[in-house]
């Protein structure tokens, strides 16, 4: 059974019940504002340590370095080849992903400006960590900026924007079958981070047809934003050249466990924390006439993977409520203030504390599409 924490505050009436699930009381503004939050959080949870940030992300490069070194002796430790196959090396891929997601969220930071104080060291740090995960760094920072401006927003959002319907259909379709929906699945779980990053799936359409964040000239990028673009293609380039010449050295066979296996685990917790914070069947999405940005940051949910993970990727899942209120504040204040936070949130606060697997397939097929209760109308809700 899903846990989502609520707390009643006042007069407000009580949430509307969809199908077992309590709905965000989307329809009506909340009685608190953007500063009643801010006050809300001790005043230490703003500090941006240089100290330490650079203390967490020289762990995380020291776990990565530590994984990368035991590899070296994966294939010629005296175990059986099952064992060697079965077992070190998912291990190996396991933790190293787990790992270097930690560090790809800690450039995330970077992009929001949440590292330290100081502009040019976020923006050289994120450089460096997102290129080396072959992410185009600025781009990508400059998207997930608006991604954060417009949260919630069907018209303007940038990343798992639902298919939309003008009204509720209770006709079946092939999408409910159990092999579509699996094979859909596995194919954004899979694939879904480079369609992104190549073809703009998810986001909201754009009039230019392809539209994609290596080309400076596209649309989700302003002027001003087009230099930055072409240095992140310009470092990933840089890092695809030397990812080449580690192969010519050590082999094909060397990057791909040492490297690819682990590049494309990144990938998979990327997607699935994306998709998982913002497709809920209690969250609701609004059309421009019912907008704001505090119902939109609202629209997300705090998941709760288990102390392993929550920690090796820096509690980004669990606390990712706050992080959408306030985006520059580091997620090692992120816990704290999400403590302050909920009392004042009362029933616009989500936590989902489901097994992971279990709240993916489940979520994944009650959030096929979205539409309104009543045609016309500017909340629209998940539809299975």
């Amino acid at each position: 059974m899903v846990q989502t924490r609520r707390q009643s505050r006042g007069m407000e009436a009580p949430p509307a019940k969809e199908g077992g699930w309590v709905r965000q009381p989307a329809d009506q503004k909340p009685s608190f504002s953007v500063a009643t939050l801010r006050k809300a959080v001790p005043k230490h949870c703003w500090e941006r340590s240089l100290l330490r940030s650079s203390a967490y992300l020289l762990t995380d490069l020291a776990m990565l370095a530590a994984l990368v070194y035991a590899s070296l002796f994966i294939d010629t430790a005296p175990v059986p080849p099952a064992v060697r196959w079965l077992v070190l090396w998912p291990a190996y891929w396991f933790f190293a992903g787990a790992v270097a997601t930690g560090l790809w969220v800690i450039a995330h930071e970077c992009g929001h400006q949440a590292f330290s104080e100081y502009q040019a060291v976020n923006d050289g740090v994120g450089l460096v960590l997102h290129s080396c995960l072959l992410v185009p760094y600025y781009s990508w920072k400059h998207s997930h900026r608006r991604h954060h401006s417009n949260t919630g927003s069907l018209a303007k959002d940038e990343v798992f924007v639902p298919d939309t319907r003008d009204e509720v259909s209770d006709k079946w379709e092939l999408g409910q079958l159990f092999p579509v929906r699996l094979v859909k699945l596995l194919g954004t779980l899979t694939v879904g981070w480079p369609l992104y990053l190549f073809f703009n799936v998810s986001s909201h359409p754009y009039e230019k047809k392809w539209v994609n964040h290596f080309d400076p000239w596209s649309p989700i990028f302003s002027k001003r934003e087009r230099v930055e673009v072409a240095v992140s293609d310009v470092a990933l380039v840089a890092v695809l050249y030397g990812l080449r010449q580690l192969a010519s050295a050590m082999g094909w066979a060397f990057l791909v466990k040492t490297y690819v296996v682990p590049y494309l685990i990144v990938n998979f917790w990327l997607v699935t924390i994306t998709l998982l914070q913002h497709t809920h069947p209690e969250l609701p999405h609004y059309t421009d006439d019912e907008w704001d940005w505090l119902r939109g940051a609202l629209a997300t949910v705090d998941r709760n993977y288990g102390w392993l993970l929550n920690t090796l990727h820096h509690h980004i899942a669990d606390t990712h409520v706050a992080h959408h209120l306030f985006s520059t504040m580091p997620h090692y204040h992120a816990q704290e203030a999400t403590k302050a936070l909920k009392p004042i949130l009362g029933d616009y606060y989500r936590y989902d504390d489901r097994p992971l697997l279990k709240a993916m397939w489940t979520d994944y097929t009650l959030c096929r599409y979205a539409a309104p209760d009543t045609p016309g109308g500017g909340i629209y809700w998940f539809r299975k």
